[in-house]
């Protein structure tokens, strides 16, 4: 069986009690945490900075934490969030002017360096940067706000992203963010994905440790 991760996204959370927000769905079975980051310029909304990834470590957080720079430019935030104690950081192509240097930055910092791609946003800008690459994020809506709905041509571009990482012999994540939720989890998979952001699926849901073990049922049908 595949080797799949369920990533609780923090944007859904209680901000009032993000430490015990965090250590709850740690606890109910999440394999990381997910912090989008924000800076209503590149997309209209304002979040998080490092210095929140730098208190949920100082609060006890273990787990690899996957951060999602949804900001223009990113070389110095790759710098602080790499510092504030993040695993992985991702941005987006169309918000770095040298996506190669952008991506070295981040590796040189101890991190595993991620490609965003937005729904219009072809695979081509990926070509000759996959050396270079530990994961690509297929947003499956338009960044900037939680709780939308799953955009269904994402599940074309999965596709074909898997079969061109399988072309290359190449080991690389495809990660997808948007609208993921327990019906349609599996048939992502199947696609090709094997990291699986999700916010308000989980944050809404009453029992955390239910919604995650119903995610992983689906999970396990897929080879």
């Amino acid at each position: 069986m595949r080797d799949f991760l369920i990533l609780p996204s923090l944007l859904s959370a209680d901000f009032a009690r993000l430490g015990e927000e965090a250590e709850a769905v740690i606890d109910a079975g999440a394999d990381m945490l997910h912090l989008d980051v924000m800076d209503n310029h590149y997309v209209p909304n304002l979040t998080v900075g490092p210095m929140v990834c730098e208190a949920l470590r100082h609060y006890g957080i273990k787990v690899p934490i996957d951060v999602h720079l949804m900001t223009k430019p990113v070389d110095r935030l790759i710098v602080d969030f790499a510092n504030a104690g993040a695993t992985n950081i991702t941005f987006h192509p169309e918000a770095s002017e040298h996506v190669d240097r952008s991506l070295s930055l981040i590796r040189k910092h101890g991190c595993k360096a991620g490609l965003a791609l937005n729904p219009a946003t072809t695979l081509h800008c990926l070509e000759y940067v996959l050396d270079k690459i530990d994961l690509v994020l297929v947003m499956s809506v338009n960044p900037g706000f939680g709780g939308q709905s799953f955009i269904s041509s994402a599940l074309e571009k999965i596709s074909d992203l898997k079969e061109l990482i399988v072309s290359r012999n190449l080991d690389i994540r495809i990660a997808v963010d948007g609208g993921i939720k327990t019906e349609n989890i599996g048939q992502v998979a199947q696609a090709g994905a094997d990291m699986f952001i999700a916010g308000s699926a989980i944050f809404n849901h009453p029992d955390y440790a239910e919604v995650i073990a119903n995610m992983r049922k689906q999970l396990s049908d897929v080879r």
